[in-house]
């Protein structure tokens, strides 16, 4: 039985089930279904039902924290968590146990979740499929021969089995949206700042990357929105995110169903033009216009500040780091050396245009909608899908409408709204201007109830 944290907090709320219980229940679903997955990297059993215990004197008392009060969650292993390995995916990383919660996991646990473990990713992060060296390739729920996207493969997949009713991931060029679209799950990315982030590992997407969640619906989005977003003064970013409201009425919504050359899915493109036919019935406006930004910039930025922090990161202590890292993250680090620091003020200098673009893009629209990923689910252990839609691919092209929200510091959210011909869940993304965080789960939330929750075919509980 999968369970939203809305279930979870409905059940233990008229004492259908008891926080021990329900974790019990999730721990019996990891032990069945993890040897199909490899979702997790680490679970702390010992500590999860610790703090189920707690959670249960609370409710028993009526003194729940939040709605969150008991509901297991997991967090990806880029996060760190107090008294759990924080691996990064990197064998550099491996004997790594940090002694204090990052702010996001310690806002959880404060709200009375349970934490349950570590969820896998690929190296640094820094890929669109999920496995390493230390762990392994996590898989698909939907088809156990297919990935579930990265970097938040390993929350992705968890999520969409029913081991946890939840995951903290993180995105910074579609890691959580595009690991939802290809789970059938909800994948929301805030705007920069909106939560905020302290005794993490370092930025080396500066703050291309935030925190975010995968969950089962926007009532569940919005749940863990309300527990982690708001300032913290160690995160000066957190300071400057506004709350922006949206003006009642009809949307005005700009459709980009394709970026450029790169190929689409059929199954993928008849999916968003068909919500975008739908929401243009429902009284929105829906403008069909060229892009507004420049794919070359995107392109640019990306390659000289992803390859330059790793580049950073490996030279920083090159015995302990550098010579530990896998193959494709040392290819980064190659490459990273290659920029200058020219080359890099260069690649802020377009980040800077980019925003202002889209800052003067939506002073007259509400929301951006694309698809989430070009291509459906590709093999677990391939990099990425070399053909889309009977073209070749490179190693970008089935994320290439997810990277310039992170760039632009956007809010974002892949929405689960239909299966494809082959059986495999598809995710349409809607974006908003900078701080209208609010305002898009809002219009998210009205979108869904248009749509039935997908789930895996019952084939992934043996």
């Amino acid at each position: 039985m999968i369970r939203t944290i809305a279930d979870c907090a409905a059940a233990l709320r008229r004492g259908d089930i008891n926080a021990e219980a329900l974790l019990e229940e999730c721990l019996g679903r990891i032990r069945r279904l993890e040897p199909h997955l490899n979702s997790f990297v680490f679970l702390d059993e010992a500590g999860a039902r610790q703090a189920a215990r707690g959670s249960d004197v609370r409710l028993a008392a009526g003194a729940s924290r939040s709605p969150l009060e008991g509901v297991p969650l997991s967090i990806k292993d880029s996060i760190l968590v107090a008294d759990m390995p924080a691996t990064w995916g990197s064998r550099a990383f491996a004997d790594l146990v940090p002694d204090r919660d990052e702010l996001p996991v310690a806002r959880l646990r404060a709200a009375g979740a349970v934490i349950v473990g570590k969820t896998n990713v690929p190296e640094l992060t820094l890929e669109g499929y999920t496995k390493n060296d230390l762990f392994g390739v996590t898989r698909n729920p939907w088809n156990h021969a297919l990935t579930p996207g990265g970097s938040s493969g390993g929350a992705a997949a968890g999520v969409a089995a029913g081991l946890v009713a939840a995951a903290l991931g993180t995105d910074g060029g579609g890691s959580i949206r595009r690991p939802a679209c290809h789970t059938g799950l909800v994948g929301f990315k805030p705007s920069v700042g909106r939560y905020p982030r302290i005794d993490g590992f370092p930025a080396l997407l500066t703050d291309f990357e935030t925190v975010g969640t995968l969950s089962h619906s926007i009532e569940d989005a919005l749940i863990l929105d309300a527990v982690l977003a708001g300032p913290d003064a160690r995160d000066r970013r957190s300071l400057c995110a506004p709350a922006q409201a949206r003006s009642p009425g009809p949307a005005r919504i700009l459709y980009l169903p394709r970026f450029g050359p790169s190929p689409i899915d059929p199954d993928v493109a008849e999916a968003t033009e068909r919500m975008a036919n739908g929401l243009a019935e429902s009284g929105h406006t829906i403008l069909r216009e060229p892009l507004f930004f420049s794919l070359e910039d995107v392109a640019r930025i990306w390659q000289v500040v992803t390859r330059s922090g790793v580049a950073w990161l490996a030279d920083r202590d090159e015995a302990r780091i550098g010579r530990q890292l896998g193959a494709a993250a040392r290819t980064m680090a190659e490459d990273g050396r290659t920029f200058s620091g020219a080359d890099y003020f260069d690649a802020l200098d377009r980040v800077t245009s980019l925003r202002r673009l889209c800052a003067e893009r939506f002073a007259d629209i509400d929301f951006v909608l694309t698809p989430t990923a070009a291509a459906l689910p590709w093999p677990a252990e391939q990099p990425f899908p070399t053909e889309i839609a009977g073209q070749p691919a490179g190693p970008r092209d089935h994320a290439v409408f997810t990277g310039w929200v992170n760039l632009a510091g956007l809010p974002g959210v892949s929405l689960p709204v239909g299966v494809s011909q082959s059986g495999l869940p598809i995710g349409v993304q809607l974006v908003a201007g900078f701080g209208a965080d609010a305002a898009l789960l809002a219009f998210a939330g009205e979108v869904m109830a248009r749509y039935p929750r997908l789930s895996p075919p019952m084939s992934v509980d043996p």
